[in-house]
């Protein structure tokens, strides 16, 4: 099974929870206030629903995660591209490189990635 996904609202939570976790509940709920405008309510619910998705841990109000950022990135590539290029990443790149010209420094960080002199 692959990482569950993460919706838009969910991930600005989640980049909330990674940056200060862990976290007690109460203290989530206060950023959540001030970072995304939320109710108590609206926090304890989405905590609740990733709870049950097995995306984040709450266990004796100290709120974690199960799910690291970088595994919900590359969930959310692999479905784009999946999804908008039929699984051809050479196809997603070049429709990305088309449109974003590369910094020296980007271009050079890919090659390290992808293992090329």
């Amino acid at each position: 099974m692959g990482t569950p996904k993460v919706y838009e609202s969910e991930y600005r939570f989640c980049l909330i929870l990674w940056e200060n976790e862990p976290i007690k509940s109460k203290e989530l709920v206060k950023l959540c206030e001030e970072k995304l405008g939320w109710k108590s309510t609206t926090t304890y619910t989405v905590i609740k629903r990733l709870s049950e998705r097995g995306i984040v841990k709450n266990e004796n109000t100290i709120v974690t995660s199960l799910v690291s950022k970088e595994m919900v990135q590359e969930s959310e590539i692999e479905e784009l591209v999946e999804k908008t290029f039929e699984g051809n990443l050479p196809a997603f790149i070049a429709a990305f490189g088309r449109h974003k010209k590369l910094s020296d420094k980007e271009m050079e960080e890919l090659r390290r990635i992808i293992g090329e002199p």
